[in-house]
């Protein structure tokens, strides 16, 4: 593993995070590397190469990689569920589907209002089950995450699948890209990303539905993806850097990756301490003195 030295860019006197000085590279050699999720049940990662359409696994007690799964796809973003199971948005199969500890697999959702989606990008699962995940058409657009195809639904939407009736429900449409999103700790917000809009909304959860929708936090370059929280309620964000904002909106602070785009991360490790970044074709790992929230 290869490691390059770095240190956070402090916006505001407020930031209070350290950890290494260092990025460790855990892997190089990917076309789009995407979807990141920790496995604490096995110590591994896994994440999306989606063009190259696999999954890879990196094993946290040896630094070995391997494919996981392949072809997967065009597989994009994942995460765990409350039983420790894998749920995954698939660009290729245009569908949200669920891993069971057996290893079958549980198609979740593949239709709205009898439609296909698009290509299901991001996803979280809140602390009751319930699957939220967005729907842009970057899996349709071109052969190259997934399959040229034309759309069949308005545009590109936020959903929720009920954990008890399996009911999918349109939460949220009037995004131009939707991509990544991620709970509040205390699961009342859920923050949404618009990578065509440049910026990221902040949405009151209550008894399923989304009210709300301002403005949290404008890029400050790059488009925003992928997005994650640690316990003190800060927000991470993948754009051309990893940005952290406040839960006020106000930029703390900027970590630059050796690569030209980052796409996600994810807080893993033993303790949720260890922020995984996938980036280009690449993903990279630091240890921080901040827990990421349940949330992944």
């Amino acid at each position: 593993m290869s490691k390059t030295p770095v240190s956070f860019a402090v916006h505001d006197d407020r930031f209070n995070v350290a950890g290494d000085d260092y990025l460790e590279c855990l892997f190089s050699g990917g076309r789009w590397t995407e979807g990141p999720v920790y496995v604490p049940s096995g110590r591994y990662l896994l994440f999306s190469d989606i063009p190259n359409d696999r999954i890879m696994r990196w094993d946290e007690t040896d630094g070995s990689v391997s494919v996981f799964r392949s072809p997967a796809g065009y597989t994009n973003g994942h995460t765990l569920d409350r039983q420790g199971r894998l749920v995954s948005c698939e660009h290729g199969r245009r569908r949200v589907s669920r891993t069971e500890l057996d290893g079958s697999v549980t198609v979740l959702a593949d239709r709205w209002d009898g439609k296909r989606f698009n290509s299901p990008n991001d996803v979280v699962v809140d602390s009751r089950g319930a699957v939220w995940f967005t729907d842009p058409p970057y899996g349709i657009t071109s052969d190259y995450e997934g399959h040229r195809a034309e759309p069949e639904i308005d545009g590109c939407h936020v959903y929720r699948v009920d954990p008890a009736t399996g009911a999918v429900t349109r939460v949220a449409d009037d995004f131009q890209r939707p991509n990544g999103l991620a709970f509040s700790p205390d699961e009342r917000t859920l923050y949404i990303a618009d990578t065509m809009g440049g910026h990221i909304r902040s949405f009151a959860v209550e008894d399923g539905r989304l009210s709300g929708g301002a403005v949290f936090a404008e890029s400050p370059g790059g488009h925003f993806d992928g997005l994650r929280t640690d316990v003190a309620g800060r927000v991470w964000a993948a754009a051309a850097a990893v940005s952290c904002f406040d839960p006020d909106g106000t930029r703390l602070a900027t970590l630059q990756v050796p690569q030209p785009a980052v796409s996600n991360l994810v807080f893993g490790g033993p303790k949720r301490n260890r922020l995984f970044i996938t980036a280009t074709d690449s993903v990279y790992s630091i240890m921080l003195n901040t827990n990421g929230a349940w949330s992944l």
